[in-house]
């Protein structure tokens, strides 16, 4: 951790390399673009129109800073991050870093369960309890049948891909954004009438610190080494997630705010989000869309379960491991327990999601907390030159966090 590293004779990496190397931000692109993320991008743009665009901003600073902060500690430390928590904060840190972001997981496959449920009844018009569960059991199979999964996981990747397609197809259709409501869009920063939750969603969505912590045991697997730091490959790496998120779900922003908007139109019911695509794929929209709420709620479910039970088992030192039986079978559990969670539920599956989407802010005030104390650790950072840049990107980062979930959950519960 200490040792002499002179990071000024690196090498910056050739764009092949760049290629060859980068991984753990797409693979947690493709968890973080779920059903709750489609419906929340879709709530943001119908309910708002362009005036809340201006969040991919701030979504972009703090994606990218979330990421270098984590990938930092964990390549200077040697340690993925909540690893580093024990060693320098001691095991009661662990243990609430690795529940909170837990938790955190665990909300968003509830999101993800319902989702799945909702591209069902859309397909299908089946209920949408009922089409969860028929995917709950396709994804059992997978998990323990040998080989399945990865065969259906390339269709899945398939699907998202036409999804993007009929998206970016979508905003040609309709001519694209009106440009002067874009532009105040992205240059007015204020909080629209009612739209504080809405946006804490979103935020919590696109650009949550679980993300980045769980890069670091991504990383791990990828065999990054202190050099990957200064050469250009986890920048590579943490942008290329960040982009993909904000590509997929600011696309889904404009055309809900192209074509629910104007209409007046507040998304309740899954039906409502196929009427995104309508005017480029007319009657096929509920389907396509359908199809879509599928494929991203089956690619997102098992994967981030996972990384849920992968974070637990971190903060309370167990085997970390995809293929260990507390992983495999804490992600059953999990995925039981979200379930009869759902099917409790009364209200839309829409609203639903949005509720679990909400509730997954609950992982950055604490794993931000420790991940702000262990950048400025001058034992960390020790035979390098301080990262000022960085200290100051994950403070202002953090704290505005702080500040959207604390004004969100204060106008919930008290106002």
């Amino acid at each position: 951790m200490g040792e002499e590293f002179d990071q000024t004779k690196v090498k910056k990496a050739s764009i092949l390399e760049l290629l060859k190397r980068i991984g753990p931000g797409i693979i947690l692109a493709g968890v973080v673009i779920g059903p709750g993320n489609i419906t929340t991008s879709a709530m943001l743009g119908s309910n708002y129109g362009y005036s809340m665009i201006w969040l991919v901003v701030p979504i972009a600073f703090m994606g990218i800073t979330f990421m270098l902060t984590t990938y930092r500690i964990s390549m200077l430390t040697g340690m993925p991050v909540i690893h580093a928590i024990r060693h320098y904060y001691g095991k009661g840190a662990a243990v609430i870093v690795g529940m909170a972001t837990f938790f955190a997981c665990l909300f968003f496959t509830m999101g993800n369960i319902t989702g799945s449920g909702a591209g069902m009844n859309l397909i299908f018009g089946m209920n949408w309890k009922l089409g969860s569960l028929i995917m709950i059991a396709i994804i059992l199979v997978c998990y323990f049948t040998k080989g399945v999964y990865s065969k259906v996981e390339k269709l899945i990747t398939l699907c998202i891909l036409g999804m993007i397609i009929c998206f970016y197809a979508t905003l040609t259709a309709t001519g694209g954004p009106a440009w002067g409501g874009l532009g105040r869009g992205l240059t007015h920063w204020k909080i629209a009438d009612g739209s504080l939750t809405t946006a804490l969603a979103y935020i919590s969505t696109n650009a949550a610190i679980t993300a980045g912590i769980y890069g670091t045991y991504l990383g791990v697997e990828k065999k990054w080494k202190k050099e990957d730091l200064f050469n250009g490959i986890m920048l590579a790496d943490a942008i290329a997630h960040v982009a993909a998120v904000i590509l997929i779900s600011g696309a889904i922003v404009l055309v809900g705010a192209i074509v629910l908007h104007p209409t007046g139109t507040a998304i309740k019911a899954p039906a409502q989000l196929g009427d995104l695509l309508i005017p480029f794929l007319g009657k096929a929209a509920p389907v396509v869309m359908g199809i879509a709420l599928l494929a991203a709620g089956f690619s997102s479910l098992l994967g981030n379960t996972q990384r849920g039970m992968v974070l637990l088992a971190a903060g309370i030192d167990k085997p970390v491991g995809l293929e260990t039986k507390f992983i495999r079978w804490g992600c059953l559990l999990c995925i039981a327990f979200a379930a009869v969670i759902c099917y409790s539920y009364g209200g839309s599956p829409t609203q639903l999601i949005f509720i679990a989407n909400i509730a997954t802010a609950v992982a950055t005030p604490f794993g931000g907390f420790f991940v702000c104390r262990l950048i400025f650790r001058k034992d960390v950072n020790a035979g390098l030159k301080t990262p000022r840049v960085l200290q100051i990107c994950m403070v202002i980062s953090y704290a505005f966090a702080l500040i959207m979930t604390g004004s969100a959950l204060w106008k919930m519960f008290f106002l």
